[in-house]
């Protein structure tokens, strides 16, 4: 799907069509309620919408969300977009299916909110400056048996997010999985990320996952033999 990125808006890369699959995997009824939250482009907004979902897609950036809002647009979509901090903009609604696409680069300390470009991918020295607070609200956000699609990098604690999605009712997993080469983002601090050991040394790839987590799901998640997570049978 072609959309328009204006500089500071972040375009879709792997880890958005890594998402992007996963969204095409989910059924979705008609008239759904999906929420996309750090939408960019609105690229997975307009996704759902196109299959019939009620869309509503939030950015805490304002080119972001009037990007979304063309977006949508140009291709025809109805789409809901809100500019907010993460799901401010929608406390007390629930929705079927939430994908997200947050911040998860770890980077080097500094005061304040990261700010310009860095807001799309800056995400404090450990990576889960948003995902932590994004797992912590998942519960209220989602309709019974409603589905969260989180996509994040090995280098930002996969087992932090599956540890704390679980304690708040939900059943999460390790959905699908993808080795990338660093982008330049990555690329320009690697030699500190090694340092730190959240990548191995030499390495120039990071592995990308989406995390399927479900509220009141019947199945459960096991360890796979690699020691990570894999999807549990569906019923």
């Amino acid at each position: 799907m072609r959309v328009v990125t204006p500089p500071g808006v972040y375009a879709p890369q792997g880890d958005t069509a890594l998402l992007m699959e996963s969204l095409a995997r989910e059924e979705l009824r008609p008239s759904a309620r999906t929420l996309d939250l750090c939408t960019g482009t609105g690229v997975l907004a307009i996704a759902a919408a196109r299959r019939g979902a009620d869309a509503t897609a939030i950015d805490v950036s304002a080119a972001s969300a009037a990007t979304a809002r063309l977006n949508a647009t140009l291709h025809r979509c109805r789409i809901r977009v809100l500019r907010g901090d993460l799901a401010a903009p929608v406390t007390g609604e629930r929705f079927d299916l939430v994908t997200v696409n947050p911040p998860y680069v770890p980077a080097r300390p500094s005061p304040g909110r990261p700010r310009g470009p860095g807001l799309a991918w800056d995400a404090g020295p450990d990576g889960r400056l948003l995902l932590d607070r994004i797992c912590r609200a998942a519960p209220a956000l989602l309709a019974e048996h409603g589905v969260l699609l989180l996509v994040q990098s090995s280098m930002s604690g996969v087992a932090a997010s599956l540890a704390a999605l679980e304690p708040r009712g939900l059943r999460a997993w390790v959905a699908a999985r993808r080795s990338l080469p660093f982008g330049p983002v990555t690329t320009a601090r690697a030699g500190w990320l090694r340092e730190r050991g959240l990548v191995p040394p030499l390495s120039s790839t990071e592995v990308l996952v989406v995390i399927r987590a479900v509220l009141d799901a019947t199945g459960g998640a096991g360890p796979g033999g690699d020691g990570t997570f894999e999807a549990p049978p569906r019923r």
